[in-house]
């Protein structure tokens, strides 16, 4: 029998499976597939890192590794969620929720001074961040708008604001001294085993890593952002919004770039706030409390210290005296400053532009923005695109053409500033990238307080990304444009091995090209206006942010692309979307059992899943995912996809029409008959009861809803929460038991 793994994720993917989940394992069953389920949320991942701290009962499998080990098979068909990728404050936040329920967990140790708490925390340290991505990701990202959606959005455009020639909207970023600026990158010869090291002005060395084993024509990148310049940059941006009366924001990604970015973040509270830092810096770091984690960490913190509350009128004049800032809450009073993993750049920039170039201020409204990206590598691409937008205006959703993406990411290809190769330096001296014979392959100058980093990149990732890219520009018959910046030490490592690649293949008749980010970005959005396709092939940081840019303005989210990772070793990995929202949503059941989420990218992930089972023989799975891909069509043609506000049609019930949907086109298709002789009693009993479940749906909300917990819930109350339809679920359980 076939199976496909579902992940249990998190938040509102994670209770949208609860509803969904049934639904697919149901109709899978038909097709002899067996849906199975594989527990990587961030509740499960930590249970997972501690099972000698458990009770028999407590302990789960470490099913992130299982699932890594599966990627690397044929028989791979894995179906994964959004999850999240913990910044300090949401593991802190679920390690307190798993104590409350009974999981005797150790305390995350700030400052580890024993053998136990550093083990503890080199534990924790590997559940924060993308965690879960690397492991699974054992091939190249393929992202597209599907046909359905793309024409959907044409029919329905969502809306986009007004922009204005004289916006003073624009990027801030580094010239110098930071990350583009400063990288090196070698490749590698041969196999080897390199070392990371400090070498202190008075000669003794530290060792920062060992045992970095590189594989032959791999790609080795090393870099520093200098923390004295990234101090003055960040005070003069402070002073520049002030001076043109825009909001001030930040826009880092501090949830990946997990080690680097939340330093930077700390560096962006403290050149906002120095007066109060100057003053209370000494005192809040001796009390835990690090502007890493946001500013309102550290608000939150005041009521333990006996000065607590003239600090806290300290940091409010501090606000006060400086420009406006950007809200992420402006009713709450939260700041673009409060939480580093609130305002991620991937996700924050394309809400932007998509607004008209505008954030929300503390007044609650609508104004331009001085939006700071301290490195360079990337920033130039949102300029490229404001540039656009100030220039021509919105785009037109009706009429705009797309980008699809082939994304650099398999074997943790560029894996955003490599986590176990990023350090803050303790003192002054040089860092140096050594081979096994001692050979220096690369070295900076650094001082106390930089940030320094490394990444790796395969080579047969690369070949692979090549032959991708080449596959996708024959099927689209679209220009397929690397993104690749022959000025950055890196990229023409890359350039040259794109070169060096593309002749094993038949590329006659296809536009490739290779262009900066900057030129690449004007090429696509000059073609976007023009109704035309540009496909983006990009390194694994860009790919994450060209999936989250253009798919908002063409389609209103990123949810609502088709993910597939065609896995190296013949598998596949089919990604639902982004869940950037997934909080809101998630606080919006509770206080009223209504759930927005639209689970769109579950639909088009399980058609393409169900279709690689009928790539491999299984000829009626192929039915179940063409059907599926009606079905979903009907419901977007239908509106019945998740409504805003109680009273409406919400997460369940898209599900619930889904299954009537799908239900009908099975029974409608006459390449299986027997399969439609199935579906038939099922599609005639999904409309005869239609009234009677959606008055059990809508029946439940506008009441609070107890989950038993945020980031491990109950199963049995999250179950009875998202399955509050008697009718609906006898119907589909009887299609599973049949």
């Amino acid at each position: 029998m076939a199976t496909i793994i579902y992940t249990l994720t998190d938040e509102a993917p994670m209770l949208a499976t609860y509803s969904f989940l049934p639904v697919v394992q149901a109709f899978a069953s038909s097709a002899g597939v067996d849906v199975e389920t594989r527990d990587i949320s961030l509740g499960g991942r930590i249970l997972a890192a501690f099972p000698e701290r458990l009770t028999d009962e407590q302990r789960i499998g470490d099913a992130l590794t299982e699932l890594g080990e599966l990627a690397k098979t044929p028989e791979a068909n894995i179906i994964k969620l959004p999850n999240i990728s913990a910044s300090m404050p949401q593991l802190k936040a679920a390690i307190r929720e798993l104590q409350s329920q009974g999981f005797a967990l150790p305390d995350y140790p700030d400052d580890p001074s024993t053998d136990e708490e550093r083990d503890i925390r080199a534990r924790y340290d590997r559940v924060k961040g993308s965690a879960v991505n690397p492991v699974l990701r054992e091939g190249n990202s393929d992202r597209r708008a599907p046909s359905a959606v793309k024409n959907y959005a044409r029919r329905h455009p969502h809306a986009m604001g007004a922009w204005s020639p004289e916006s003073r909207t624009e990027v801030a970023t580094m010239a110098r001294d930071d990350f583009r600026s400063n990288e090196q990158s070698v490749v590698l010869p041969g196999d080897d085993t390199l070392t990371i090291r400090h070498v202190a002005a008075d000669g003794s060395t530290t060792i920062l890593k060992d045992g970095l084993r590189v594989l032959a024509g791999e790609v080795v990148d090393a870099t520093v952002m200098r923390v004295a310049p990234l101090e003055s940059f960040l005070a003069e941006q402070i002073a520049r919004a002030k001076a043109l009366d825009v909001l001030f924001s930040v826009h880092l990604k501090a949830t990946m770039m997990k080690v680097s970015d939340p330093i930077i973040f700390g560096h962006v509270v403290r050149a906002f706030l120095p007066e109060v830092f100057a003053r209370y810096g000494d005192q809040l770091a001796a009390a835990g409390l690090s502007p890493n984690n946001g500013l309102g960490a550290i608000l939150d913190g005041l009521a333990e210290l006996p000065n607590g509350a003239e600090i806290r009128a300290a940091i409010e004049q501090g606000l006060a005296d400086g420009p406006r800032l950007a809200m992420v809450d402006s009713d709450r009073g939260i700041t673009n400053l409060h939480v580093p993993s609130d305002v991620i750049v991937d996700a924050s920039m394309p809400a932007m532009i998509r607004i008209g170039g505008h954030m929300w201020g503390p007044d609650g409204r609508e104004d331009d923005t001085l939006a700071v990206i301290p490195d360079s590598s990337y920033a130039g691409v949102y300029q490229a695109v404001i540039d656009d937008c100030r220039a021509n205006g919105a785009y037109d959703p009706t009429t705009m053409g797309s980008v699809p993406n082939v994304g650099l990411m398999a074997q943790k290809a560029e894996e955003y500033g490599s986590h176990d190769k990023t350090f803050e330096i303790a003192a002054d001296g040089r860092v140096e990238v050594v081979d096994a014979a001692g050979a220096v392959l690369m070295a900076h100058e650094v001082a106390a307080g930089d940030i320094w980093r490394a990444c790796q990149t395969k080579d047969a990732p690369i070949r692979d990304w090549v032959r991708l890219a080449v596959d996708r520009a024959r099927a689209a018959q679209a220009p397929a444009v690397f993104w690749l910046d022959e000025s950055r030490a890196h990229d023409r490592n890359l350039i040259a091995k794109v070169e060096a690649y593309l002749p094993e293949h038949d590329t006659q008749g296809l536009d490739l090209r290779i262009l900066s980010p900057v030129e690449a970005a004007r090429l696509s959005v000059e073609r976007i206006r023009r109704g035309e396709d540009t496909i983006s092939v990009t390194g694994n940081v860009l790919r994450d942010y060209n999936t989250d840019l253009f798919p908002i303005l063409e389609l209103g989210t990123s949810a609502k692309m088709l993910s597939v990772v065609p896995l190296m070793h013949g598998g596949g990995l089919f990604e639902t979307g982004a869940g950037g929202s997934a909080p809101k949503h998630v606080q919006q059941l509770v206080a009223e059992n209504y759930l927005r989420w639209d689970s769109l990218g579950e639909f088009l992930a399980l058609a393409e899943s169900l279709r690689h089972e009928g790539a491999a023989g299984n000829a009626r799975a192929q039915v179940l995912g063409d059907t599926l891909d009606r079905a979903t069509e009907a419901l977007l043609n239908e509106n019945k996809s998740p409504a805003r506000r109680v009273g409406q049609i919400d997460n369940r019930g898209s599900h619930c029409w889904l299954a009537r949907f799908w239900a009908q086109e099975l029974a409608a298709q006459d390449r299986d008959p027997e399969l439609a002789a199935v579906f038939a009693p099922v599609a005639e009993q999904l409309v005869a009861q239609s009234e009677v479940i959606d008055a059990e749906l809508i029946g439940v909300q506008g009441r609070p809803v107890d989950l038993g917990g945020y980031y491990r819930p109950d199963d049995a109350k999250a179950s009875a929460v998202m399955r509050p339809s008697a009718t609906f679920n006898a119907i589909v359980d009887s299609l599973r038991g049949s």
